[in-house]
């Protein structure tokens, strides 16, 4: 199949969270299936041009389009990925993406990623290339399908095209004043847009994709069926709801090329399932490295987040300090976020400096390195699109305490103590109870070496590769293109 990708994130280019991960690991994985892919992304000042070789593409230099009253100039790039054969593509338009970072607050955001919509298509169309699919991602791209339908109507190049947009997170909208749109050339377009919106004076940049895309996907089969609730669908529940026939949960892969600790370059001690020995070298390394006294007997509870309530850090604020007293246990904590949750970690650090670490921050070996030498990680996600932590863990025989939402309640099985099978601790309700409730089964699990060992197998034995997950991503594609056929042989 020929796929297009549009994304404002592409890891290791420009990656602000899980979404440049998954663009570029289902473009690299869609490749390597034999797939004809190719991924556009704004060529941001701020991506390192040491780092890999940058190439004009002979069809895409010095290209206009007009935008409202205004006429932007771009080039196109292409680079390789990394270890990889696929090619990528870069919208250089210094005019909107010559700035600080990737997101800003500034006037032109909307116009910023219309751009990007149009730039893309604008090359399919120079590139004389017809994609069958174009894979649309987050309230970035996704008033795409409006382009399609608008100004790019007229092409037969483009007019089989089938759009996806998948929705990563639901809590950013690409919310703008109704202004925009003459800025965005969609003034006269009106009717593609939400009625309700426009008489409040305003335009919604995902909705407007969820009402508009052929298919709509979701980053885990449990969150599909969240955000069809108020409590979770962010105002869109009830278009979600009537959309929900086109609607896909596929969990995210996992790139085990960089997750892995057979092979991790960045842990000091490599192990397997097949030999856990390097296990507990790393958590006795981890605990020396952080000035934490080892002790075998004294678990260690890992958390990698962001510090913000999403991630449940108020139940861990208020349920974890009180086990500090009475238990022997270490915490190791590695984030950055909210200022409060910042300032109790310190604390914390300051009360207890013989059992607490926090590093304020980020840092991707200190990162690897927890997840190795942990026996616990900790998620209580208020919510969790789908999560990656989690998986990781599991693949380093770290188990992981997680309530039961989005990806994690579909990537972690409870633990069964009398059948000897599940991968972890799970709780549903989102109180500071059934998160020590949770904490301590875990805790007492820990205890029985013989069941956590098994426990911590189970958990080394899942497979969440891109590998096996891009195969939900090539069914739903093929039958969005079948149904196409189908519909194009019973009219004719």
């Amino acid at each position: 199949m020929r796929i297009c990708l549009v994304s404002a994130e592409a890891a290791p280019f420009a990656k602000v969270g899980g979404l440049g991960d998954f663009t570029t690991a289902l473009a690299q994985t869609l490749s390597q299936s034999g797939h004809d892919v190719r991924l556009f992304f704004p060529f941001y000042s701020g991506i390192d041009r040491r780092s890999h070789d940058f190439g004009p593409v002979d069809s895409l230099q010095d290209l206009e389009i007009q935008m409202g009253e205004r006429l932007y100039r771009f080039s196109g790039m292409y680079t390789w990925l990394s270890g990889s054969s696929l090619q990528v593509y870069l919208i250089d338009c210094p005019e909107l993406y010559h700035r600080p970072g990737i997101y800003t607050e500034d006037a032109d955001e909307a116009v910023r990623f219309g751009f990007l919509c149009r730039a893309a298509l604008d090359s399919c169309q120079r590139m004389e290339w017809s994609p069958e699919i174009v894979h649309c991602n987050d309230w970035h791209t996704a008033l795409l399908p409006v382009y399609l339908r608008t100004h790019y109507a007229w092409d037969e190049l483009l007019a089989d095209v089938k759009t996806v947009l998948t929705l990563h997170n639901v809590g950013y909208q690409g919310v703008f004043g109704a202004e925009v749109l003459s800025a965005l050339d969609l003034g006269d377009r009106l009717s593609y847009f939400d009625d309700e919106d426009l008489r409040a004076d305003r335009v919604n940049f995902l909705k407007t994709g969820i009402l508009h895309a052929d298919r709509l996907t979701t980053v885990s089969p449990t969150h599909a069926e969240e955000i069809q609730t108020p409590e979770y669908g962010m105002g869109l529940d009830s278009l979600l709801r009537a959309r929900s026939d086109r609607l896909t949960g596929i969990l995210n892969g996992v790139d085990y090329g960089e997750w892995n600790p057979a092979t991790d370059p960045l842990i000091p001690f490599n192990y397997s399932a097949e030999d856990l020995t390097g296990k507990e070298r790393n958590k006795r390394a981890l605990l020396q490295d952080l000035s934490l006294p080892y002790d075998p007997q004294a678990p260690v509870l890992g958390v990698v987040s962001r510090l913000v309530p999403q991630k449940g850090i108020q139940l861990l604020a208020a349920g974890v300090p009180g086990l500090l007293d009475p238990l022997d246990l270490r915490l190791v904590v590695l984030g950055t976020g909210e200022p409060r949750f910042e300032a109790l970690f310190r604390l914390l650090h300051q009360q207890y400096p013989r059992k607490v670490s926090f590093y304020n921050g980020y840092s991707d070996e200190l990162a690897h390195r927890i997840e190795a030498g942990s026996d616990l990680f900790l998620m209580p996600s208020l919510y969790e699109p789908c999560g990656l932590n989690q998986m990781y863990s599991l693949q380093y025989g770290t188990v992981p305490v997680v309530r039961a939402t989005g990806g994690l309640a579909d990537s972690v099985q409870p633990w069964d103590p009398k059948a000897g099978t599940g991968t972890g601790f799970l709780f549903e309700e989102y109180s500071e109870e059934a998160l020590l409730e949770a904490l301590h089964r875990a805790l007492n699990t820990f205890r029985d070496q013989p069941a956590w060992h098994q426990l911590m197998l189970n958990g080394m034995g899942q497979d969440f590769s891109w590998t096996k997950q891009v195969k939900e991503y090539e069914a739903l594609y093929r039958l969005m293109l079948k149904v196409d056929e189908a519909r194009s042989l019973s009219e004719d």
